[in-house]
Order: C-alpha cells, then sequence, then structure tokens
C-alpha cells in the first residue's frame, strides 16, 4: 500500500535500495530511546557518494533536548564530511507513515532541498515525499547575505 506522492514506479535496483535503507531505519528504531513519548523512529540516510548513516531518537527529560532520529543520521554523515544526501528513509511504529518534524526538515533542507523521503510502517504502509514538497519555503544560508 502508498500514499503520499506518487511518480514512476522505481526500478529494480531503487527498490532494492530502499528495501535496505528500509531495514536499517528499522533497525535503528530499535535502539531508539524513547521513555516519555513511546513513539521510536529510526532513520537510514543515503549520501551521494553511496554512503548510508542510520540514526534513532533520543528522548530527554528535559524535552527539548531531544534529538529525532533524521538528525542523528545527518549529524552522523556530516562528521565524516558528507554534505549531500539523496533519500531518507523513516520507519516507524505509527499506523501512517510519519514525515519528518519541522526542525528535521528545516535541517535536510540545509544540505538537500529536493531529497527524497520514504516513509514506512511496520505494518507495511509507505508514503514517499519530495522534502520540497514538505518544506516548500526553507529559510536557507541565502537569508544570511547581507547586502
Amino acid at each position: 500500500m502508498s500514499v503520499g506522492q506518487r511518480g514512476t514506479a522505481p526500478t529494480r535496483e531503487q527498490k532494492a535500495r530502499v528495501d535496505e535503507l528500509r531495514d536499517a531505519a528499522f533497525g535503528a528504531m530499535e535502539q531508539a530511546y524513547a521513555p516519555y513519548s513511546r513513539f521510536r523512529v529510526g532513520a537510514a540516510l543515503l549520501a551521494a557518494d553511496g554512503s548510508m548513516a542510520v540514526g534513532c531518537n533520543v528522548e530527554n527529560a528535559s524535552y527539548p533536548a531531544c534529538i529525532c532520529a533524521e538528525r542523528v543520521a545527518v549529524g552522523t554523515l556530516v562528521s565524516k564530511g558528507v554534505q549531500r544526501f539523496e533519500l531518507l528513509v523513516i520507519a516507524t511504529e505509527a499506523a501512517e507513515p510519519t514525515p519528518p518534524c519541522g526542525f528535521c526538515r528545516q535541517v535536510l533542507a540545509e544540505f538537500a532541498p529536493s531529497l527524497s523521503i520514504v516513509s514506512f510502517t511496520r505494518s507495511g504502509v509507505e508514503a514517499r515525499w519530495s522534502l520540497a514538497e514538505l518544506l516548500p519555503s526553507p529559510f536557507t544560508p541565502l537569508f544570511l547575505h547581507r547586502s
């Protein structure tokens, strides 16, 4: 089953890559630290160079100190010198596929404004979006330039 953006059917190779990232995201989700919300999230981020990083959400009793799975994956790749991303896969136990939160959308837009995003639930429900669709007018470094 699929909801969200509809486009051309993926090639066999693309489907295999998404499946690999989905499995990695679900594996990361198992490591999530979510004692307060009990909403575990896993993410797998594919870089333009073919490398991949996973992340899980990490909650904290001081709620603003929480970090999302997507931002953990971004930080992992950036710490390795990688700053171009192609595909983000998200895994949750929610009934419906979950897009990235607003904070994550803004962070992702810094590196990949047209990023492809696929979200999966345990029951196999899937949604696809582009980051541009989810965040059509991001705040970017271009706004920081002064005349």
